[in-house]
């Protein structure tokens, strides 16, 4: 992965956008409107990276954008939840998470494992409910969460 790419394409009423590659200043958005929809989607499970000139692009991009507009971001690595956590505006008022990644470290093997929370499920009425017994895969030792979840989970309450 390295271009940044943008697959747009309707669903419903939606508008579905899935972002793949480095979100840096080399990433383009141009030809890709917020205009149209009621409802964006972004799918960002396969952004790799992310620079501050990325983030500047991405805050601009969605300043173009309809504040009556609603915007959903799904399958979120960490370093989109990250960048929720510390950027103004990476995430807009008229947006939500829908649904994001956790990084889960097993001290005994050092493996790690990434756990998508989904909003109904691990994630209810503001509240996150990590689910019981995540386990390494190739050991099936437990494994915990890898993250101070104060920090981590800050963006639930916004």
């Amino acid at each position: 992965m390295g271009a940044f790419n943008i697959d747009k394409k309707q669903e419903g009423d939606s508008v579905v956008m899935q972002f793949e590659g480095i979100l840096d200043e080399a990433a383009s958005f141009g030809g890709v409107e917020l205009s149209g929809g009621n409802k964006y989607v972004f799918d960002l499970e396969k952004v790799s990276a992310i620079n501050s000139c990325g983030i500047r692009e991405w805050v601009n991009w969605l300043k173009t954008g309809e504040s009556a507009q609603e915007i959903v971001y799904k399958n979120c690595p960490k370093i989109i939840v990250d960048q929720i956590n510390m950027v103004a505006g990476f995430l807009p008022n008229n947006g939500k998470v829908e649904s994001f990644y956790v990084p889960y470290y097993c001290d005994e093997t050092g493996a790690e494992k990434m756990i998508l929370f989904k909003h109904g499920a691990e994630l209810k009425e503001g509240e996150v409910n990590p689910p019981d017994g995540i386990k390494d895969d190739e050991t099936g030792d437990e494994m915990e969460m890898d993250v101070i979840e104060a920090k981590y989970f800050k963006f639930i309450k916004k």
